[in-house]
């Protein structure tokens, strides 16, 4: 459900691919934008919003940015280590240790930030 009618555009779009993408992206947008203001089907899977998109020529997908510019890697943060047999497993999400076990011999896992 969308919790606001705000439209973010990322400039790296602007940047990579030139108006004309940035064109198509803003109108994608809109599309979503009308329809879930209307109650109708306003989700990418929707027919609704299909036809739309389609009708005004937005663009379905936007296109990936060239070195993954505007996209921040997410460090694992946390290490989750077996007590019995020493197997370490990265996280990067923390997780509740007690409720899972060693995929390798089901022992008791330790949390450790990294």
């Amino acid at each position: 459900m969308l919790k606001s009618h705000r439209i973010e555009i990322n400039p790296h779009q602007l940047e990579a691919y030139g108006r004309d993408e940035v064109e198509k992206i803003i109108k994608h947008e809109l599309c979503h934008y009308h329809l879930h203001i209307r109650g109708r089907g306003y989700q990418h899977r929707d027919p609704e919003f299909k036809a739309l998109l389609q009708k005004v020529g937005g663009s379905r997908y936007c296109q990936s940015l060239p070195d993954g510019k505007g996209r921040k890697p997410l460090p694992y943060r946390y290490k989750l280590v077996c007590k019995s047999c020493g197997t370490e497993y990265l996280r990067k999400r923390k997780i509740d240790p007690k409720r899972y076990r060693c995929g390798r011999c089901a022992g008791k896992l330790g949390l450790q930030n990294i």
